[in-house]
């Protein structure tokens, strides 16, 4: 019994998704514990990050050879979806009714985005020049979205999230290069430099975004990832959409319901309150009554004279 490529790409996908939740949470409960990046990376914690966040871009790239970019790409989305709940139960809050609803929208819009992409035959790659065109452009909209964060503003943290969905699609994009044409040459080599530079920044850069929290930054991270890299698959890659008109609203309408999902994910969730300290309406003593001792007459061997 073969399997199909789209349901294995699927599959990789899924799991690939579940490690980068994992490693979201730990980065998130890492930038909470620090003031820095530097910080971050002298604890154990942030590294355990690092290796989940390397087996899910492992399962990322493998996915990527058996699935189109515009298929396998939107599925990075379910790591908001998983890592929700799992902040949620880390912090040991309830998950709210809002989390739940926008989850189901979220898988909504992603099975719509599935059914009119999911189509069989090999992926389509990138070119010399088009690897250098998409890199450069790449670089550019980081290094701008990097500034903005650096300077006095309230959307730091959201900045550095666009600037690290930027890097990571970047980064799959040309990984999905080096699986489907594993090839010895200088041009293989600069694809190779240049996929570990993306994957490296979007790393850093995730860390950089968690120190504002885990809900915006990570809701903004896999809505610009899996776009960012749609737009190259469309534009450099000729990859569409199925059933064409109809699968092309589709489409859109899944990526609407996908968005109001991420959107409610990404709301601020209310912090638990503390337990109110325990009031005595007595006042409570803690010393040890005492009765008073009479002073005793002593008798003596003299006798009173009558």
């Amino acid at each position: 019994m073969t399997t199909s490529p789209v349901l294995l790409a699927v599959a990789l996908s899924l799991v690939s998704a579940l490690c980068y939740a994992t490693a979201a949470v730990v980065q998130e409960r890492t930038a909470a514990g620090t003031s820095d990046l530097r910080g971050a990376l002298v604890r154990s914690s942030w590294w355990w990050a690092v290796l989940l966040n390397a087996a899910g871009a492992l399962l990322h790239v493998v996915a990527l050879r058996y699935g189109p970019l515009s298929l396998v790409q939107p599925l990075g989305v379910l790591t908001l979806v998983v890592a929700v709940p799992l902040g949620s139960l880390v912090a040991r809050r309830r998950t709210s009714g809002t989390q739940w609803r926008g989850m189901a929208l979220t898988l909504a819009g992603l099975t719509a985005l599935l059914t009119v992409t999911a189509s069989g035959g090999t992926p389509n790659t990138l070119g010399s020049t088009g690897v250098l065109v998409v890199a450069l452009a790449a670089a550019l909209l980081i290094a701008a979205l990097v500034r903005v964060a650096s300077g006095p503003s309230s959307l730091a943290g959201l900045a550095f999230a666009a600037a690290s969905g930027i890097a990571s699609a970047v980064g799959s994009t040309l990984s999905q290069k080096l699986a489907v044409e594993p090839t010895l040459s200088w041009s293989t080599a600069v694809v190779a430099v240049l996929t570990v530079a993306f994957a490296a920044g979007g790393l850093l850069l995730a860390q950089k975004a968690y120190g504002s929290g885990l809900g915006g930054p990570l809701a903004l991270l896999t809505l610009v990832n899996p776009v960012a890299a749609s737009a190259v698959g469309v534009t450099l890659l000729g990859e569409g959409f199925q059933y064409g008109g109809t699968g092309a609203l589709l489409a859109l309408a899944g990526a609407v319901a996908a968005g109001r999902g991420v959107v409610l994910l990404s709301r601020p969730q209310p912090q638990p309150q503390p337990l109110p300290e325990p009031r005595h309406d007595r006042p409570v003593h803690l010393d040890v009554h005492v009765p008073h001792l009479r002073p005793t007459p002593i008798l003596t061997g003299t006798s009173r004279a009558a």
